[in-house]
């Protein structure tokens, strides 16, 4: 007998069971920009939502390890729910992501590829390392601990499909991407300003896939480099909800020149 589907309501309760694993009240799953994103309905993958009830012990690993660090409030990506959706859904054979930190964009994309049983995330980190012994206000939001490393949230059982290369994204993006067929699925959060933004999208841009989806974090910074980037390759920008995380869906033909006008 096959297996009963997956409601959207019993799904968002084992989602928000994942956030509170998570112990980041942010990461709650934001179902219409996930949507509007994938071009589906949420009841077409509410049953790939439900599978985050598999992943809850890493999810508490990653906090446990927070927490020991001294660090029970660290910065994080705010939609890792929602990436572990997206690579579930588009089956990407390459990931690429800017900005890592403690890991954990890292870790759901990686464990959708996992699940997928294909694929391999390309991460790209230059770190930032906390002054002294303690967390202090001078220190970056997404500084490293002490003794810790890029990723040092990412349990190692998680890490098998992991291309982490550390260094600056100006130097180690292009040789990165230049050989890769495509991409699936592309995540900006390094620095945060126009030039640099601008510079990633233009880097990744040749490989990205037809119905690719293309993100970007902190938005607020980097002014008018993401709304330019869709308009050039004709693709609406769909906001998270009132953040400024936004992302796009490359358009499934060849990528037209008329402005798209941007979904709240």
């Amino acid at each position: 007998m096959p297996a009963s589907p997956v409601g959207v309501a019993t799904a968002s309760a084992i989602a928000d069971r994942a956030t509170r694993a998570l112990g980041d009240p942010r990461s709650r799953f934001d179902w219409q920009w996930t949507a509007r994103l994938l071009a589906t309905e949420p009841s077409e993958f509410a049953a790939t939502v439900a599978e985050l009830a598999a992943i809850r012990p890493v999810q508490e690993e990653i906090r446990r390890r927070h927490r020991e660090a001294g660090r029970p409030s660290y910065a994080q990506f705010r939609a890792p729910l929602e990436l572990y959706a997206m690579v579930r859904v588009l089956r990407p054979a390459h990931v690429v992501e800017t900005g890592v930190s403690s890991g954990v964009s890292s870790a759901h994309l990686l464990l959708g590829l996992e699940r997928n049983g294909r694929g391999t995330l390309h991460s790209v980190d230059l770190p930032t390392r906390q002054r002294g012994s303690t967390f202090s206000a001078r220190d970056s939001p997404v500084a490293l601990p002490p003794g810790k490393e890029t990723g040092w949230a990412v349990p190692s059982g998680v890490r098998r499909r992991w291309d982490l290369r550390v260094g600056r994204s100006e130097d180690v993006l292009p040789g990165l991407v230049e050989p890769l067929p495509s991409v699936g699925l592309f995540l900006h959060d390094s620095l945060h300003t126009p030039r640099h933004l601008a510079f990633e999208l233009s880097t990744v841009r040749p490989r990205l896939s037809p119905g690719g989806v293309v993100l970007a974090d902190n938005t607020v910074w980097t002014g008018r480099a993401f709304p330019r980037f869709a308009d050039e390759v004709g693709a609406p920008v769909v906001r998270r909800g009132r953040s400024d995380l936004v992302g796009l869906r490359m358009p499934n033909g060849r990528a037209g020149s008329e402005a798209r006008r941007s979904v709240p």
